[in-house]
């Protein structure tokens, strides 16, 4: 092969992986969950910093971070009482970890819903914005099953607390949302 060719097929290589990590997904991801994301999810608006922030101010969204949490240390004892380590997130944001994963036991899938249910008001109109760090498919699966749940008005925030925090936004401690040992659960 030539310098031109080789040029040629790797700049092709390029531009093939480019559009895999770019294209829309219409299916959970299933594993390495910290990877470039698509840039909308189906059914869903993709917004900016800038628009979480204004929508922010008006007080409308419900704030969804559904970065992971360690699961609950398998030794301790189980009337003892465990809290994992404090998530840093957008003020004002709740906590549901573990929800992202591609696919929910019944239990998580449950706490998920309810949660949602719950901080709607059982209002699927409401505006909800998932997000979790950027590049990270955990907020993608959870805006897409809130989607396929029946919400209306679901946000996609790929760029997640790391980007509000790159924007100069301050981040809070939080912990999760109900029952730690639910939240905390296996996917």
């Amino acid at each position: 092969m030539t310098r031109p060719t080789i040029a040629a097929a790797l700049v092709a290589v390029a531009m093939v992986l480019s559009a895999v990590n770019t294209a829309a997904a219409v299916d959970y991801r299933m594993s390495d969950y910290r990877a470039p994301t698509p840039e909308t999810v189906p059914g869903a608006v993709t917004v900016t910093t800038a628009q979480v922030e204004a929508m922010a101010r008006s007080g409308e969204p419900i704030l969804i971070d559904v970065y992971p949490a360690p699961p609950r240390p398998a030794a301790m004892p189980a009337d003892s009482i465990w809290l994992p380590k404090a998530r840093r997130t957008l003020r004002g944001a709740v906590w549901l970890p573990n929800v992202g994963y591609g696919a929910l036991s019944a239990d998580m899938e449950r706490y998920f819903l309810d949660n949602l249910e719950r901080l709607t008001g059982g209002d699927r109109g409401r505006v909800v914005v998932f997000f979790c760090e950027p590049e990270c498919w955990m907020s993608w699966n959870a805006a897409l099953r809130a989607v396929e749940h029946g919400y209306t008005d679901v946000r996609y925030y790929p760029e997640g607390a790391g980007g509000w925090a790159a924007a100069g936004h301050p981040l809070e401690d939080v912990q999760p949302e109900g029952d730690a040992d639910a939240a905390t659960g296996k996917p």
